[in-house]
């Protein structure tokens, strides 16, 4: 593992080599591990930017930001071709980082996926798991989604935005902090995400037998004990928010909330309610292993 320079606050820049494969991450402060994993086709960034507010008033936390393979700053290698090699490079990731210590997990949309995928390995290891707009069915014909309408209709603010309207795509709430917000993470991080992201990215994203896993990671060989937080955008129209309620019993410590003004890029411009539903589950956590509040 090498090590480099800072440019965020004052984080440990990280090389993990597996193979011949590169995992690119970041981290940041000291204490407890968490581990947070992307969407697909996306980077570290867009993790950074949404939970990094939040840890800047709560120490005790060393914070694990890393970059799938074929996204962000990590390559894409030739074993790379589905799915399961994509969770292998997670796993060995997983094991150079926090080589004999117990940690938490958070995942996003795909990330969440892969998040529930590594318990079946060590569940047994993690002492807490957050899932945000949970990927649930990788094919995307079989999963139950809501179609998009717009909460809050704003025509003038829509004509005045002109072209960029069409490059905003859905915009669920039409009003000029939300879209402000919107474009912001759509033109600092998403868009270069999706940019940077290898070309066999969207060859695996097309095929639902390589998006998929090869088993199933809902099938736990025990319930997850450890505090969660799920958290479901009730209007997500690329994963939808119903599909998460089927996997509610395996995690018998989880708050589960469905979140109304909520699509897939939750939390855009409520990051209020995002850091108190995130720091009611890092208390739960604490409180858990038996950490006094300072």
């Amino acid at each position: 593992m090498r090590r480099g320079g800072d440019d965020f606050g004052y984080p440990c820049r990280m090389r993990s080599k597996l193979g011949d494969l590169d995992i690119h991450s970041i981290s940041l402060g000291e204490g407890r591990p968490i581990i947070f994993i992307h969407g697909w086709a996306m980077d570290h960034h867009v993790e950074l930017a949404d939970y990094e507010p939040i840890f800047a008033r709560r120490g005790g936390w060393r914070r694990v930001y890393f970059d799938l393979p074929g996204m962000g700053v990590t390559p894409a290698r030739d074993p790379i071709t589905d799915q399961d090699r994509i969770l292998e490079a997670v796993h060995g990731f997983i094991d150079e980082v926090v080589v004999g210590e117990r940690f938490v997990l958070a995942g996003t949309s795909l990330g969440a996926y892969l998040a529930r995928a590594v318990l079946h390995k060590r569940g047994r290891d993690i002492d807490g798991l957050l899932l945000r707009v949970p990927l649930v069915i990788p094919d995307d014909r079989k999963r139950e989604r809501p179609a998009f309408r717009p909460l809050i209709e704003n025509a003038q603010l829509m004509s005045w935005l002109g072209n960029e309207a069409a490059e905003l795509g859905e915009v669920l709430v039409q009003s000029h902090d939300y879209i402000e917000a919107l474009r912001d993470k759509l033109h600092d991080r998403v868009h270069p995400a999706e940019r940077a992201a290898a070309p066999i990215c969207a060859e695996i994203r097309a095929d639902p037998a390589r998006y998929a896993l090869s088993f199933d990671v809902d099938a736990l060989p025990e319930p997850f004990t450890a505090p969660t937080l799920i958290m479901a955008g009730r209007q997500d129209t690329s994963v939808g928010y119903r599909d998460a309620w089927s996997m509610l019993e395996n995690f018998p410590r989880a708050s589960f909330a469905v979140l109304d003004r909520a699509d897939h890029g939750w939390p855009l411009d409520r990051k209020r309610l995002f850091a108190a539903l995130v720091d009611d589950w890092l208390d739960r956590i604490e409180e858990t292993l038996g950490v006094e509040a300072p």
